[in-house]
C-alpha cells in the first residue's frame, strides 16, 4: 500500500481568463463615427439598439427593460466575453455620462467579435 502526499491543493473553479482582461475595446468610447451603421441605429432608434445588443449577447430583448442595471449587465458582459480591460465602476461611468456613445461601443466591438 503506497501513501499519496499531496503537495499542491487543487484550485477550485474553473477561470478561463484573467478578471481584468487582456485588450482594450476596438473602438474609443467617442468613436461613434468610425461606425456609421451603429451610429444611426442608436440615435434614430435607441430601442431597436438596444434590443440588438441584448439578442446579440444571447439574452431577452427586452431584458434591459425590464431589469434594473441591464445595460450594465449587457456592457459588462460583452467586455468579459471579448476579454476587454475594465471594471464595473467604469462600465457604470460611461454609461452614466454617455450612455448613446457607449452603446454605439458596445455595437461595434459585437461586430468587431463577429456576433
Amino acid at each position: 500500500m503506497t501513501t499519496a502526499i499531496v503537495i499542491n491543493q487543487p484550485k477550485a473553479g474553473m477561470m478561463v481568463g484573467s478578471v481584468q482582461g487582456h485588450r482594450d475595446w476596438n473602438s474609443g468610447l467617442f468613436g461613434c463615427c468610425s461606425d456609421c451603421k451603429s451610429l444611426l441605429l442608436t440615435y434614430c432608434c435607441l430601442p431597436c439598439a438596444i434590443c440588438t445588443v441584448a439578442s446579440k449577447v444571447g439574452e431577452c430583448m427586452c431584458m434591459p427593460y425590464f431589469v434594473p442595471g441591464g445595460l450594465l449587465a449587457l456592457r459588462t458582459r460583452i467586455r468579459t466575453l471579448g476579454g476587454i480591460k475594465g471594471s464595473i465602476c467604469m462600465d457604470s461611468i460611461a454609461l452614466t455620462c454617455c450612455p448613446l456613445c457607449t452603446l454605439c461601443q458596445m455595437q461595434s466591438e459585437l461586430h468587431a467579435m463577429g456576433l
